[in-house]
């Protein structure tokens, strides 16, 4: 069984997808949380690639991992939200409770031995986090970008974490 550590050294390549600029949010904590959800994702899609037996353990792992983490993401994000007041907050949870939802019950097959493509599970990953990167933060990061312009903003509501609030 792989460790967590060799999980990562065999994702430090990023071969699957990477960061671009144009994702940014133009908030560094959110941002790193984001790059820090793409470098999970290649993690998985890494796992892919690997024998069946030391993919259904590196994958497992990973997967356990990324749905903490997507968790305490999305915790930052609404808590950035709530703090700035903004209003499409509600539609931007329901978004992220669907995914976790959907990423639960993959896991769960996989786990319980069904029917699961771990491939096509790791391209849903990717598409989603990009989309809704492109979309949906991108709508509270120019709220924030007009709130700044209006001097309506205290700069350290950026740096908000769902830790200890």
């Amino acid at each position: 069984m792989l460790t967590g550590q060799a999980v990562r050294a065999i994702s430090q390549d990023n071969g699957f997808v990477h960061w671009d600029s144009r994702y940014s949010v133009g908030i560094p904590l959110i941002d790193d949380q984001h790059k820090e959800l793409i470098r999970l994702t290649n993690e998985l899609y890494e796992c892919c690639l690997l024998n069946d037996t030391a993919a259904k353990a590196a994958f497992m792992l990973t997967i356990k991992h990324t749905v903490t983490y997507v968790k305490y993401h999305f915790s930052a994000e609404e808590k950035l939200m709530q703090n700035i007041q903004f209003p499409g907050l509600a539609e931007h949870k329901k978004e992220h409770d669907a995914f976790v939802v959907q990423v639960l019950k993959e896991a769960k097959s996989f786990e319980s031995g069904k029917q699961f493509v771990p491939n096509q599970f790791v391209h849903f990953l990717k598409d989603w986090t990009l989309s809704h990167i492109g979309v949906m933060d991108k709508k509270y990061a120019e709220y924030i970008r007009s709130l700044k312009k209006q001097g309506l903003l205290d700069k350290t509501v950026l740096s908000a974490s769902p830790v200890n609030q």
